[in-house]
């Protein structure tokens, strides 16, 4: 007979502000010595979860109980009194301060009123011993390795109190394949000593790996909770995404794609993307499908220089291999790129829509070729007119507008840069189905005109993945799981790639 569960939540509400529903009626039970794997695509409210079971948010509605008695923690250190200690995907320490130091800071072992070093190296060991983690602890926690530094949260986490229930938030993110198998170890040990584990992660071959059960989120709900050995991958990612909408597909082009613009040949970079071939060509749509996680926008960003590569090399058709160094060298060889992120790295809320369409622009002439007020405000009218921008005028702070229309006037501000390649990631994420019909459109006619731009385009919607693109990359555990030209995959094929089950993708 199976113990009750120590940690359970039912009917659990969190809004923010009228139109936005992060939790709907989100149950969760977790099981003493066991795994339990969250799983859910971006934005499905795993980490609003995490923080209502933390005490960083109140809930709106709904009940949480711990070992059958009812709690309400209201803050993190009431969480951690509980029992409850989580362990973030960015390490929260401070790495100036030597590992005894991270381990004990706030909790410092006191000889007659004044810190104790040696208490506190000794304590800082025997908490590591626990996890079977031998290092030198007086050393700076900035010596050694992220592995090793995750494991002296976990520590920290389980010395916080009695820690009954552990949460994981996406502890393997950066981590490599040694580093991981380490982990997981402690966790298997943690485990066999009663505690219950919950672990936040987009990896499939992870999950499966090391939960003993998975609880699936979509759009703010529990999409269900099954034991994972009665699961297939396959099922999972279509838990995950929900049933694919079977989109009309795109005309076949009449010509071959043109000339090509970007080749990467090994491009990588440690912790974030294995190394990956991709070639991108005028007039072509090169479509990136995969999880969360699985290295679709870090692939976008090497590509376009924000973040710098540590093995491959890029080709253009005029220059010598080479690595980014910055996006501006991007820019100048003629990349745009639509981030995700569009309120924090796209749409400057306080400035006019004009002013945000001319940004890039701007940026590649340099200070030195400053546009007049006519030549900007002629560019901006037109690009408005072009793809619909609903706004008042160009003066028009792009904060008041919709989603959908900020969207389409970052799109506007790459293509004023006329751009041999755009980069869109998520172009239409929290958009609403006309817009984002009129966004893919215009992709796809982009892509036709004259020479045509490329396109990469990345999508966690699949059925927009196979709608616009000529060829479909699938990422899988942040390395390539396949490329398929336009007809090769159904909907149901590309998610047994995605899964991992290339056979039943070629039934």
């Amino acid at each position: 007979m199976q113990a009750p569960p120590l940690l359970e939540l039912a009917g659990i509400h969190k809004s923010f502000g009228p139109s936005v529903k992060a939790l709907q009626g989100v149950s969760l039970r977790l099981f003493p010595g066991e795994v339990q794997a969250l799983m859910g695509q971006n934005g499905a409210g795993k980490s609003t979860l995490i923080k209502v079971l933390t005490g960083l948010y109140a809930p709106d509605a709904g009940t949480m109980q711990l070992a059958g008695q009812p709690i309400a923690p209201r803050s993190t250190e009431q969480a951690q009194q509980l029992g409850i200690s989580t362990v973030y995907q960015e390490v929260n320490l401070c790495p100036n301060l030597s590992v005894a130091e991270n381990l004990c800071a706030g909790r410092y072992p006191r000889r007659f009123g004044l810190i104790s070093p040696r208490r506190m190296r000794a304590e800082a060991k025997d908490a590591l011993a626990a996890l079977d983690v031998h290092i030198d602890v007086s050393l700076p926690l900035s010596r050694y390795p992220l592995a090793l530094q995750q494991m002296v949260a976990i520590a920290r986490a389980l010395r916080a109190s009695e820690t009954r229930v552990l949460i994981l938030d996406e502890p393997t993110s950066s981590l490599d394949e040694a580093a991981v198998q380490q982990l997981f170890a402690v966790l298997r040990r943690l485990r066999a000593q009663g505690v219950a584990i919950l672990f936040v992660t987009h990896f499939l071959e992870q999950t499966y790996a090391i939960a003993d059960r998975i609880t699936v989120l979509r759009n703010g709900q529990t999409e269900g909770e099954y034991p994972a050995a009665a699961l297939s991958r396959v099922a999972l990612v279509n838990k995950m995404v929900g049933s694919v909408q079977s989109a009309e597909r795109a005309a076949a082009r009449d010509a071959a794609p043109g000339a090509e613009v970007l080749r990467a040949e090994g491009i990588a970079r440690r912790g974030a993307l294995q190394p990956l071939d991709l070639q991108l060509r005028r007039g072509e749509v090169l479509g990136l499908a995969g999880l969360l996680g699985s290295g679709r926008t870090e692939t976008a960003r090497l590509l376009f220089g924000a973040d710098a590569a540590d093995a491959g090399s890029l080709h253009t058709s005029d220059a010598a291999p080479r690595r980014w160094r910055s996006p501006r060298e991007a820019i100048a060889a003629g990349i745009g790129f639509c981030s995700e992120d569009r309120k924090h790295e796209g749409a400057i809320r306080a400035l006019s829509v004009r002013d945000n369409i001319l940004l890039a622009l701007q940026a590649r002439h340099g200070l030195r070729r400053v546009m007049s007020s006519a030549q900007a405000q002629q560019l901006a009218e037109r690009y408005i007119k072009q793809l619909g921008i609903k706004t008042a005028s160009a003066d028009t702070p792009i904060g008041q507008l919709s989603g959908g229309n900020q969207q389409k006037a970052l799109l506007a501000r790459w293509l004023a840069t006329k751009p041999a390649l755009l980069i869109l990631d998520e172009p239409t994420r929290g958009i609403d189905v006309r817009a984002k019909e009129e966004i893919m459109d215009e992709v796809l006619a982009l892509s036709r005109e004259g020479d045509g731009m490329a396109v990469l385009f990345i999508s966690a919607e699949l059925a927009e993945v196979l709608h616009c693109s000529d060829r479909v990359l699938v990422l899988r555990d942040r390395r390539a799981a396949g490329e398929y030209v336009r007809g090769e995959l159904d909907e149901a094929g590309l998610l047994a790639v995605i899964a991992g089950d290339e056979e039943k993708a070629a039934a």
